[in-house]
């Protein structure tokens, strides 16, 4: 028994010595080394790590196995379509495998390089990708197929950074030269990208609402449908705005509608309509929105459509008096209605340098707030033109016109501006030929007229009764010549009148009784004023003979003048008949019907 048990402990301490011996030699002496240095517990665990770090190994070895056979299966597979090759071709060859590894190669290269081609970043990225301008005029003069897709692509990505970089630069002092480089790009073809450009700047930068305005009403007297498209997206963007309750976007579409409004780009029924809606349930936005609007194209609504202001100043009231809105608010509106009494002094229609645009080449553009419009997304988005060569020609001869013309207009101001040197250089040598000669200039647009008329009218009007009103024209000192003009300026001012005033009446008599030039001033203007009746309406008809009939009644004109009043039925018309009718029944009226009868029968 004892040596069975003796054999079985040398048995299993042999294979242990021979497990060890193997463990030696198969592995290095590091790892002997680290095995020395190890505890006796630590080791169990190694013994576990190393088995599982041998199975690892043993996989990978099986891996690397697998792969390099199938290298050798490719390889063999491409080297028995090369000899097929070889056969085929008309020069058998004595070619080694190498070669036709380097040929197979050579040929992966380009297959690769139209790979990477096809995916080209301009034509995959939606934005599309930036290329310095130099490569990418590089890039368009390779391509000789003008009508390919990637020649196209690049002109539309060209043509996009040439309007927005051109938008962005635009202000009072360089707007003629943008605008002569914005027609050298296609804006035909680009109008969406225009669009965008222009409302993209002016809602970053409303401040400068003004410019882009006077820029849309240049374009637009050229391209109508560009005006119409940008107007179109500007009501979608307020009506947007006005749905969500979103002030800002608001604010900036409102005021590039006002500005288109003064502009003649867009109608002014368009802005009653955008007030309406904005005070028809009013809030402190809504009421904010609309004052601001209402600031911006006030003086023009006043010229073209003082009801429909009138209106809309009697809604801002009725809302003040209700007081249900903010006391800021409240305080905006009592500005607005200073800021009308004022005349919009402050908020004039058109800044000076921006009213560019002939009257006769405006088109404006009568769109309602409530139509259902196309924004037209798509122009925003490049497409593919089949007839890309042929729109491009009919752009370049629609350019060559209109630059051409201004040109010409150009050269004609030049022409006129260099005849009047001329003509002043002539002038000077006359002077300086003549020199001891006075030169007499007469005057023949009537400025001096005019202001003379306008002083008379301010006095008359400045004046509480006809004593003070004579005293101040008598100061003026006038000369000789302008007596009968003093005259007429007095009958013209009681013409006017809604009804006659008796102060015209007692100032033209108080003239007749200070000097006999005045007296015969006036005999001549009612034989003047009888012979042209027929001009006046029957207002000024009736204010005319209510006046002289006061000038006879009180003898400030003789009665001699009445010697131009012939009663016959060729002699008369209808306008002639009234006023002897108004003149005499004035006089009734003042002497009684036997005194005037008397006066009349006196020899």
């Amino acid at each position: 028994m004892k040596s069975s048990v003796a054999q079985i402990k040398h048995s299993s301490g042999h294979d242990r010595r021979e497990n060890y011996n193997s463990y030696q030699r198969t592995s290095s002496p590091e790892d002997r080394y680290i095995e020395q240095e190890r505890s006796p517990r630590d080791r169990g665990y190694l013994d576990s790590s190393r088995s599982d770090y041998e199975r690892s190994r043993r996989e990978r070895s099986y891996d690397s196995s697998m792969e390099s056979r199938s290298r050798d299966r490719e390889k063999r597979r491409e080297r028995d379509v090369d000899r097929k090759r070889s056969r085929k071709s008309p020069s058998p060859g004595r070619r080694s495998p190498e070669p036709s590894v380097t040929q197979s190669s050579a040929q992966d290269e380009p297959t690769a390089k139209k790979k990477k081609e096809e995916l080209d970043p301009l034509l995959t990225r939606t934005g599309g990708a930036y290329i310095p301008p130099a490569k990418l005029r590089m890039m368009q003069e390779q391509i000789t197929d003008k009508n390919s897709l990637a020649y196209q692509r690049m002109s539309w990505e060209a043509l996009k950074k040439s309007i927005n970089g051109l938008i962005n630069k635009v202000n009072i002092s360089n707007i003629g030269i943008i605008i002569q480089e914005l027609l050298q790009e296609n804006i035909v073809r680009g109008r969406g990208l225009l669009s965008r450009s222009v409302l993209q700047a002016q809602s970053a930068s409303p401040i400068f609402t003004h410019v882009y305005a006077a820029l849309v009403a240049i374009i637009n007297s050229k391209f109508p449908q560009i005006g119409e498209l940008i107007l179109k997206r500007l009501i979608l963007n307020f009506r947007k705005g006005y749905r969500r309750n979103d002030k800002p976007l608001c604010l900036t579409a409102s005021k590039f509608v006002a500005h288109l409004i003064n502009q003649n780009v867009a109608h002014e029924v368009l802005c009653l309509e955008m007030l309406t809606l904005l005070l028809e349930r009013p809030t402190d936005d809504s009421v904010e929105v609309a004052i601001g609007f209402l600031k911006e194209c006030g003086l023009k609504l006043t010229q073209v459509s003082p009801r429909g202001i009138n209106a809309i100043f009697e809604r801002l009231r009725n809302i003040l008096h209700e007081s249900e809105i903010d006391k800021r608010v409240q305080y905006m509106i009592e500005v607005m209605f200073a800021v009308r009494k004022d005349g919009f002094k402050d908020h004039p229609v058109i800044l000076e340098g921006l009213d560019l645009v002939e009257e006769d080449d405006q088109f404006t553009h009568m769109l309602p707030l409530e139509d259902d419009y196309n924004p037209e997304d798509v122009l925003n988005v490049f497409k593919m033109d089949p007839n890309f060569m042929e729109n491009e020609e009919k752009y370049r001869a629609i350019k060559k016109e209109i630059l051409d013309e201004g040109d010409s207009d150009s050269n004609t101001d030049q022409d006129a501006g260099s005849s009047e040197e001329e003509e002043e250089e002539e002038e000077e040598e006359g002077e300086e030929d003549e020199e001891g000669q006075k030169v007499t200039i007469h005057d023949k647009t009537e400025i001096n007229l005019v202001s003379f008329r306008r002083t008379i009218y301010l006095a008359i009007q400045s004046s509480l009764d006809f004593e003070e009103c004579a005293h101040k024209l008598l100061k003026m000192e006038f000369p000789e010549s302008q007596t009968k003009e003093l005259c007429n300026m007095i009958l013209d001012c009681c013409a006017q009148q809604r009804t006659y005033e008796k102060f015209f009446g007692l100032l033209a008599g108080r003239f007749c009784m200070l000097k006999k030039e005045y007296m015969e001033s006036f005999e001549s203007i009612f034989k003047e004023q009888y012979d042209t009746i027929h001009r006046l309406e029957t207002n000024k008809l009736r204010n005319v003979a209510k006046m002289f009939a006061h000038l006879l009644y009180t003898d400030s004109l003789p009665w001699s003048v009445l010697e131009c009043i012939k009663l016959s039925e060729e002699t008369t018309t209808s306008s002639s008949r009234i006023f002897v009718k108004i003149f005499f029944q004035e006089l009734c009226e003042y002497m009684g019907l036997p005194k005037l009868n008397a006066r009349l029968k006196d020899e």
